[in-house]
């Protein structure tokens, strides 16, 4: 079972850094509009694009001699890089993301909104690199536990993302201030870098 919080882990870890579907669900949620949709959505997505990321990993270390060994060095350098790029991050003194005024004056239709909401997903390079190759990667540790693996990651993304959709208008005076994201952060770093030294040692 506590493979399954590691998986928790490292998907929470992964998936908290702002990036371009998770301001879109921050809107959505200010909105007010199609937060369920949304939420579901990219959550779900997610949840797919990890199942064969982790069993097609496995698979496919089956057929490639020492893909293994790689994975697991890139993806502990890739963590590492991440890790550091959240440190110098929680450096800066300016703000990541700010959410305009008018963000609640909304126009989308449902249509508009699904096609957004997956674009931003399945369209975005990192998301194959977190799915295929990094959580790939890590989850060659718990080859004989793969479905909590699995299962913790995939709870991460619901979980997040549904706290995130209804939990925006709460969230956004708190992000507002520069110090709740350089302590958020530098919370992501220590957790890369703590996942890319279990892959290495």
């Amino acid at each position: 079972m506590i493979v399954f919080y590691y998986g928790l882990l490292l998907g929470f870890s992964l998936i908290i850094a702002i990036g371009p579907q998770n301001v879109f669900i921050l809107k959505r949620g200010i909105s007010g509009k199609n937060i369920f949709i949304v939420c579901f959505l990219c959550a779900s997505s997610d949840a797919i694009l990890m199942f064969f990321g982790i069993y097609g990993f496995e698979i496919l270390q089956g057929k490639v001699k020492n893909i293994g060994e790689f994975a697991r060095y890139l993806g502990a350098v890739f963590l590492f890089s991440y890790g550091l790029s959240h440190l110098y991050s929680s450096l800066k003194k300016e703000t990541r993301l700010i959410i305009h005024e008018n963000s609640n004056k909304d126009s989308l239709s449902l249509y508009k909104t699904i096609v957004i909401c997956l674009s931003l997903t399945f369209l975005n390079p990192h998301v194959y690199l977190d799915t295929f190759i990094l959580i790939g990667a890590v989850s060659r540790n718990y080859k004989d536990n793969l479905v909590f693996f699995w299962l913790g990651t995939s709870t991460a993304s619901f979980v997040f993302f549904f706290l995130l959709g209804y939990g925006a208008a709460y969230l956004r005076p708190i992000f507002s201030k520069p110090s709740a994201w350089r302590i958020l952060d530098f919370s992501i770093f220590i957790v890369m870098c703590s996942i890319a030294l279990s892959l290495v040692f």
